[in-house]
């Protein structure tokens, strides 16, 4: 099994001390190379369930600077969502001088392998198998896994999808010349980012994350964002690429729908 220890894994957390279901899946696989990230005012209740060394402080400066792209000022608005906090990651990293990083939301029950029809839990580091894949190539700065809830079983499917938004569990090549923004879908916005910078994103479908739905569980952006709905967070990803993105309804609730079919990028071994 290859193994690179040096791939730093990043977990905004907020409001979740208690739930814990991102970092007890890493521990479940043997994986302990995670760290959460935590704002100041929550660090203690952290510390009840994570040792020291696997909390990192949130620079609150991150927040008031972060570009949520609706120009309202963050003494307006402080609640910025979780990009600001990815955006500390993934300056961490740099600092660290990790060549990738991942950054993985803490409600994901666990993570999968999917095999000959079968999905089985993940016993051991299948991030390691991702960043090894995406490392013979010079133009691929995002990965990730698939949500389990899009794999139906008895499906053919491709065990990977170039191309495509990244959501909830991102390996980011750490030069990678973008940033995280938006106060909504900045996973949309930064995976749309690339694309349209002719880079390539790679969505594996034989490794998954099993997460929790969205205003399902107490915490993080359920409490910060969402509780008058996702109308919002469709409106302003429209308003960043009004001509690729449109409004539906999906499931009785607002979504976005983004034709990444478009993007025709090709891979570039190295």
């Amino acid at each position: 099994m290859y193994m690179d220890n040096t791939i730093p894994i990043f977990i905004p957390s907020k409001g979740r001390h208690e739930n814990g279901l991102t970092w007890k899946a890493l521990d479940g696989m043997g994986i302990s190379r995670y760290r959460v990230i935590v704002e100041p005012q929550e660090y203690d209740l952290y510390r009840k369930v994570l040792p020291e060394e696997k909390l990192l402080v949130l620079d609150m400066n991150y927040k008031r600077q972060y570009n949520t792209c609706d120009n309202v000022p963050y003494d307006e608005n402080p609640r910025v969502g979780s990009g600001a906090a990815r955006n500390f990651g993934w300056d961490t990293a740099k600092k660290e001088g990790a060549p990738w990083h991942w950054i993985i939301d803490d409600n994901i029950r666990r993570f999968l392998l999917y095999n000959n029809n079968k999905k089985n839990i993940a016993k051991f580091d299948i991030f390691a198998c991702i960043e090894r894949f995406v490392d013979n190539y010079v133009n691929v700065d995002m990965a990730g896994m698939q949500y389990a809830m899009f794999v139906p079983k008895k499906l053919k499917i491709n065990p990977i999808i170039i191309n495509t938004r990244i959501f909830s569990c991102n390996l980011i090549k750490t030069d990678s010349p973008f940033r995280w923004r938006g106060r909504y879908n900045e996973d949309v916005i930064l995976s749309m980012d690339m694309l349209e910078a002719g880079y390539c994103t790679m969505l594996f479908q034989t490794y998954l994350c099993e997460k929790i739905r969205t205003g399902t569980i107490k915490g993080g952006n359920t409490d910060e964002l969402y509780r008058a709905g996702t109308e919002a967070k469709s409106r302003l990803l429209k308003s960043v690429y009004p001509g690729k993105v449109k409004l539906v309804m999906r499931y009785g609730r607002h979504h976005h729908q983004v034709n990444f079919s478009q993007y025709k990028n090709r891979l570039i071994r190295k």
